[in-house]
Formats: structure tokens, sequence, C-alpha cells
């Protein structure tokens, strides 16, 4: 039996992480499963403790262990302290002497496509069987490569096997988002439903709740949940940025909040691709200086 599936005894830690609940990973009562989800149960509570800024104590927990699944936990929180080389080759030594690993896969395609190695991280991802964290991931890569025709292929072959799981539901949504039209209302029900119930709530799903009803035109209810994110974590780096981004649409002066978002994440992807416009603008318009006649 798959232990992430709605019978399965990972389906709850599994969704928590997911819904970005990553506390509740870490608090989750693991005392009663089996022997063989007690690993894959702990890489999830690995990977929670790095989202919430834990990684050198998921390097410590993980230094001199020997299976793939932590050899690529550690990878993770190599990576996540700026130690991209590394990281690269471990996860590089992983994909050629354990490739059919689900979690080398999962944690594999993540740190390959962070680091920009996206053609690696598809192939590696791609040998997945049936594993739903891989075409969520996948889905993820084509979207940030602006394919949403593979990224749909992607997920509609997913919804034919995984049926109703939150997984597929989210990376529909995500796709949704691209595609527009009514699909932002179906992708606002998905993440409203999980930001706004106590069980499933999160400042990832408020962010993502957020981004729809931005896409819907609806401003102040996507100020609002953003403000409610940054209310649970000022630091949140995905709800400054999109904050910037309402500010910004909204034509208020983006000043302050720019400068927050340079604190809290100084290499975030919004600053780096609005830093590298800036310098094509700049080289664009020094071609068209004003030339002073004499």
């Amino acid at each position: 039996m798959d232990p992430y599936s709605a019978e399965g005894e990972l389906i709850n830690i599994h969704n928590h992480f997911h819904q970005g609940q990553y506390q509740e990973v870490i608090d989750f009562d693991t005392s009663a499963l089996s022997p063989d989800n007690a690993l894959p149960a702990r890489v999830l509570a690995l990977r929670a403790r790095i989202a919430l800024g834990q990684a050198e104590d998921v390097i410590a927990d993980v230094q001199g262990e020997s299976e793939p699944e932590l050899v690529a936990v550690g990878a993770l929180a190599e990576f996540s302290l700026g130690k991209t080389d590394a990281a690269v080759k471990t996860i590089e030594e992983l994909a050629s002497s354990a490739s059919d690993n689900q979690t080398v896969q999962v944690i594999g395609g993540t740190v390959l496509q962070a680091a920009g190695k996206s053609e690696e991280a598809v192939a590696l991802l791609s040998q997945h069987t049936n594993s739903l964290d891989a075409v969520a991931l996948i889905t993820q890569i084509h979207l940030q490569q602006n394919r949403t025709d593979l990224a749909l292929k992607e997920v509609s072959a997913a919804r034919r096997w995984a049926q109703d799981s939150l997984l597929v539901n989210l990376a529909e949504s995500w796709v949704g988002l691209r595609l527009g039209g009514d699909k932002y209302q179906q992708a606002f029900y998905v993440f409203e439903e999980l930001a706004q119930a106590p069980s499933t709530s999160s400042i990832v799903s408020l962010v993502s709740q957020a981004v729809c009803e931005l896409h819907l035109g609806r401003v102040e209810e996507a100020q609002s949940a953003l403000e409610q994110a940054v209310q649970k974590q000022p630091g949140y780096a995905e709800a400054i940025a999109n904050l910037l981004v309402l500010t910004v649409v909204t034509g208020k002066d983006a000043a302050e909040i720019t400068s927050t978002l340079k604190k809290a994440a100084p290499k975030h992807p919004f600053l780096v691709d609005l830093e590298e416009k800036s310098e094509l603008f700049d080289k664009a318009a020094a071609k068209y200086s004003a030339k002073v006649s004499a």
C-alpha cells in the first residue's frame, strides 16, 4: 500500500507538509508507525525543519548517516545554507547510485532545479513510479519554464490514477493560475478551503489564496490574506514579495516594501529578476540617450 494514500499511515503528516504546516509535521506522533514508514516520516520532519530555517541542526542530525534518503536531506540542508556546489555534487552522486529511490528523486530534483539544472532535475524525477511528489515538482518546473502545456499534461495524467489527492488538487490549481479565466476561481476554492480551515491553515495557503484573489481583481481581500500571513510570520518572503506586487499593481509607492523584502530575502527570485530587467532597461535606454546639438 502507498503510505501516502488515503488509507496509508503517512497521509496526515504528508498532507501537513504540503499544506505548509511544518511545525505540525515536526510535532507529529510517529510512535505508532510501522518500521517501514519510520524513515519516510523522519525525512518529512527533517525537510520541515529545513523549511523553518533549521538547516544547520538538520545537517548535524544526519551527519554520518548512510541511507540515501538522509544523505539527500543533508544535501538539501546544505543547499539552503548557500553551499550550492557541495549540495549539487552530492545529489549528482546519488542520482548515479540511487536514482530509483523516491526520496532521492524528489529532493534531488528540488536541489537540481534550484541550482538551475532543470534538464537534470526532470530526468531524475521522470524515473518515478506513481509518485505524486515527483509529479508536483515536475509540474512546478514546467511552469517555471513557461511550458504550461507540459504542466497540464503532467497533472492530467496524474489525475487519472491519483483521483482526489491533495497534491493533485494543488498541482491542478497551480496550472489553473496560469491558464486563467474560470480556472482562477477554481484555484481560489482549493486554496481558500485550506487557508480558512483551522486544521489545514498555514501561511503558505494564505499566500496562495491571496494570489488567487489578486488574479480575480479582489485587491482588498488579497491584501487582507497577505497581511495575515505576515502577521503570523513577519519575515516570510513569499508574503512580502506578493505584497510588493500588490503595492505596485495598486499604484502605491513600493520603496518601503521593497526594502523589507531585501532584508528578509536578499536573493529572492523576484528581486533577482527585477535587477536583471532593470539592467536590461538601462542598456536599452542608453542606446537612445538624447544628443545635444551645438
